[in-house]
C-alpha cells in the first residue's frame, strides 16, 4: 500500500479517478466505452483542462492504473481485516482489552481511507493541485494505523513480562527512545511536506539548503547525533540480546534512510528513489516502535 502510495503520488496520478464508489469502483473500465465514461469525467476536472489537456487516453489509462491500484489494496486491506475479525467475534475468541484494540484499529483505518478523499477532493477543486497539508494529514494517519497494528502485533508475539521488565521510571533508553520517536514523526511530516509542494526537485545540491529542505535535513542531521549518541550510552547499560539488536537496527536503517534521501536529492526525485525513500520510513519509523517495544518488554 505504501509503494503504490508513493508511485501515485510521484506520477500524479491521484486526480484520475474523480468519484469515491466503495462497491462499484471496485470494478475498472472493461471495455472502450468504460474507459470513455471515466476520460470524460477526468476531462472535466481542472487538472486535466490547466495541466493535461493535451494527455491522449492511453496516458490516462496509465494513470488511473495507479490510483486504482490504490485504492484497491485499500479495499482489500478491508476485507483482510474484517473476515478474520467476524470470525472471532462469532467464536468469541476475542477478550476486552483485544476486541478494543481491533475496534480502534477498524476506525483508524476507516478513517485513513475518509483522509485520502479528502485529500483527493483538494485537487478537484480550482487549483489542481493537492494540499500539502492533507498529503501530511493522510500519511501521517498511515503511520500512525501501521504504528498502532505493530505494537499490538508485538504484544501478541512478545507479551509483556513485568517481573523482567524495566521500571519505566528509572529507564532513561525507554524516555529516550519515545523522544526519538516523536522526531522520527515530525520527520515523516516534514517529508509530506517537502513531497506535497514538490521541494525536493528544487536546491538538488548537498549539503546546500533551502526553504522547506532546511527543516527536513536539519532534523536529519539531528536524529543521526541523538541515535549516535543514543547507541554510545545503551553500551552502558546491561539489555539483552534483543534489546541491543533493536538499537543497531535503529542505526542501521537510519543511516541507509539519510543516504538514500541524499541520492533521492541529487537525482531530481526519480521514481524508484522516491518510493524507496518513503519505504524506509516506514522501515525507521518501525525500528523506533519495535525499539520501544523491548525495552517496556523486557
Amino acid at each position: 500500500m505504501v509503494v503504490i502510495g508513493g508511485i501515485t503520488r510521484l506520477t500524479h496520478s491521484g486526480l484520475s479517478i474523480t468519484e469515491w464508489n466503495l462497491i462499484m469502483g471496485t470494478i475498472p473500465p472493461l471495455n472502450d466505452a468504460d474507459w470513455q465514461v471515466v476520460y470524460q469525467k477526468y476531462q472535466q476536472t481542472p487538472e486535466f483542462q490547466k495541466i493535461n489537456f493535451d494527455m491522449s487516453i492511453d496516458e490516462f489509462k496509465f494513470i488511473f492504473f495507479w490510483e486504482y491500484i490504490h485504492r484497491f489494496i485499500g479495499r482489500l486491506i478491508g476485507i483482510v481485516f474484517l473476515i478474520p475479525f467476524l470470525y472471532f467475534i462469532i467464536k468469541k475468541r476475542f477478550d476486552n482489552e483485544l476486541l478494543r484494540k481491533t475496534l480502534f484499529l477498524f476506525l483508524l483505518g476507516a478513517l485513513q481511507g475518509a483522509l485520502g478523499w479528502f485529500m483527493v477532493v483538494s485537487g478537484l477543486q480550482n487549483d489542481p493541485h493537492v494540499s500539502h497539508y492533507r498529503l501530511a494529514m493522510h500519511l501521517i494517519t498511515a503511520f500512525i494505523t501501521f504504528g498502532f497494528t505493530l505494537w499490538f502485533a508485538l504484544d501478541l508475539i512478545y507479551p509483556f513480562n513485568k517481573e523482567n521488565s524495566i521500571p519505566k521510571e528509572d529507564n532513561v533508553l525507554f524516555k529516550l527512545s519515545k523522544i526519538i520517536l516523536g522526531i522520527i514523526c515530525i520527520q515523516i511530516i516534514y517529508g509530506a511536506f517537502v513531497a506535497g509542494l514538490h521541494a525536493g526537485k528544487v536546491y538538488t545540491t548537498f549539503p546546500k539548503i533551502a526553504g522547506v529542505q532546511f527543516i527536513h535535513r536539519t532534523i536529519a542531521w539531528l536524529l543521526v547525533t541523538l541515535v549516535g549518541i543514543y547507541w554510545y550510552v545503551s553500551t552502558r547499560f546491561g539489555l539483552s540480546k534483543r534489546q541491543r539488536s533493536a538499537i543497531k537496527y535503529l542505526a542501521f536503517i537510519l543511516v541507509y534512510q539519510f543516504l538514500l534521501g541524499v541520492f533521492t536529492l541529487i537525482y531530481s526525485v526519480p521514481i524508484l528513489l522516491g518510493v524507496l525513500h518513503q519505504m524506509g520510513a516506514f522501515f525507521l519509523f518501525s525500528a523506533a516502535i519495535y525499539l520501544m517495544h523491548t525495552l517496556r518488554c523486557e
